[in-house]
């Protein structure tokens, strides 16, 4: 396949195109920018993901812009490259020590049980197992601690859409780790 079939394949959205292109194509070439960019792991999904939204963002504007003057995988690098050099500064530290559920207790509000307290604590240990800190980092806004979406994903520096694609992520990753507990009694 030409880097000219490819690119239209990738303009026009074509499932198996993009699928070949980012998943076989370009996975060595891939993983060796997650290595040279980044100083902490990096699920390669989100990588290319966040990476293709940016490719067909503005009806495919950046990948319109290539002239074929360079290969497809020179270009790609240099593209990607440049993108998250600029993205890695304004990721939020998830390392922060924040519990996963900080509710202040109001009047008219009950204390916690000893059932929701375990149910925590389940829930942190999950956490624990869960490979993905940025997945977790994004269940505990949007869904524990009830983050408006706009907001979250103005600070994380990627767009709404890109943000519902990590949480529907984290869910998945979040329920195959209590499947696993579930059915082998650890994680």
């Amino acid at each position: 396949m030409t880097d000219q079939e490819i690119i239209q394949g990738l303009i026009n959205r074509d499932a198996h195109i993009t699928q070949d292109f980012f998943f076989v194509r370009c996975r060595p070439l891939i993983i060796s920018i997650i290595k040279y960019v980044f100083s902490y792991p990096v699920d390669y999904d989100e990588f290319v993901n966040e990476l293709y939204i940016y490719l067909v963002d503005n009806d495919s504007k950046k990948l319109r812009e290539f002239q074929f003057k360079s290969s497809l995988f020179v270009w790609i690098k240099v593209v990607a490259i440049r993108y998250f050099i600029r993205k890695r500064d304004h990721v939020i530290d998830i390392n922060n020590g924040m519990p996963p559920y900080n509710k202040t207790i109001k009047d008219g509000d009950t204390v916690d049980t000893e059932a929701s307290i375990n149910a925590r604590m389940d829930l942190e240990q999950l956490f624990l197992s869960m490979k993905n800190e940025r997945y977790v980092f994004v269940i505990r806004k949007l869904i524990l601690e009830d983050v408006q979406p706009e907001f979250l994903a103005k600070n994380m520096g990627v767009t709404v859409a890109n943000l519902y694609n990590i949480k529907k992520r984290a869910i998945s990753a979040l329920t195959k780790v209590a499947l696993k507990e579930k059915n082998y009694g650890k994680v």
